[in-house]
């Protein structure tokens, strides 16, 4: 337990060291706070576009005006959650990368190599340190967009909103989690750390563009922005008709989708943080039970990853590493 907690305090401090750390965490930062000013500049322009058509309604004399659109301070959100499942994901890569590598060029391995420390403690230290630094900026990234929402969204978030957020937060510290964890493992089995990067950056451009991405496109409704079935002013009961026609097809194209973990990811944190208009105003327990499957796969996944890593960077594979 000392030399975890040693490795992991090293880790600590390499980091606050690390310019491109702060850099990668800045750009975050700013990022999500775009996201939040494009959804409330999108949301005032419903409610231009809402105004105008009342306007129209009332110099006309006819038709009685739809209910207006309605702010749900969460949905704001959406990009930033975007942006953290991909960016956030290729960051966590290059911090797990950089973890193993730093320490072979700077010749600091073979000194712990020649030290009498416990045989998984270098990778549960390095893992344990990223992870209390994910901690952090996770917490950092959901106050500063809490902020953003009340401040340039204009939303009011409530004690339930806030819960929500605390939530998701949690899931995004495992996601990340994964990530770093996988791209330890990866470092420390291939035979040069150029290896390492480019596996787990294929990984990544698989499992958090490519498929996702093409799940997306196979999903017709995506392709109209509102919806297909909405635009056609088709009802719900008829839309689920219309999808019973290609159940089979509807089964591979989701079948693709929650191959990818990232999706599981998505799929969970839209659900809380009402994104998905299906799951919006809905109590908590009734979400999460509904998103239980994709919680359990995301958590199951991080402790297999964490896991692995620590039974892949051992004494040996590293010392193999140097020959």
């Amino acid at each position: 337990m000392i030399d975890l907690l040693t490795i992991a305090g090293k880790e600590l401090l390499d980091l606050r060291r690390d310019r491109l750390f702060a850099v990668l965490i800045s750009f975050l930062t700013v990022v999500t706070l775009i996201s939040v000013a494009v959804g409330a500049v999108d949301f005032r322009s419903q409610v231009d576009a809402y105004n105008l058509y009342v306007a129209d309604l009332a110099a006309s004399g006819a038709g009685v005006a739809p209910a207006p659109p309605q702010l749900f301070p969460l949905q704001l959100l959406r990009g930033g959650i975007e942006y953290l499942e991909i960016l956030g994901a290729l960051f966590a890569i290059v911090l797990g990368y950089g973890t193993i590598a730093k320490e072979k060029h700077r010749g600091t391995l073979q000194l712990f190599l020649t030290r009498p420390v416990n045989r998984f403690a270098f990778a549960s230290g390095k893992i344990a340190g990223l992870s209390l630094v994910w901690l952090v900026v996770v917490l950092l990234l959901m106050g500063v967009s809490t902020i953003a929402v009340v401040t340039i969204g204009g939303g009011a978030v409530t004690g339930t909103d806030l819960g929500r957020l605390g939530i998701v937060a949690v899931f995004v510290w495992v996601y990340l989690v994964f990530w770093t964890a996988v791209a330890v493992a990866l470092t420390a089995l291939t035979a040069r750390l150029s290896t390492g990067l480019i596996v787990a950056l294929v990984i990544w451009l698989a499992f958090v563009l490519v498929i996702p991405q093409v799940g997306d496109t196979m999903d017709p409704d995506n392709q109209v922005p509102g919806g297909l079935f909405a635009a056609l002013q088709i009802q719900k009961s008829d839309e689920l008709a219309v999808l019973a026609q290609f159940a089979g097809f509807d089964g591979i194209r989701n079948g693709l989708e929650v191959s990818s973990l990232t999706k599981h990811f998505e799929r969970l944190s839209f659900a809380l943080l009402g994104i998905k208009d299906k799951y919006n105003q809905q109590p908590i327990p009734e979400v999460l039970t509904a998103m239980l499957p994709y919680a359990i796969t995301l958590t199951a996944a991080t402790l297999a990853a964490v896991v692995f890593a620590v039974a892949a960077t051992t004494r040996r594979t590293l010392q193999r590493k140097q020959t």
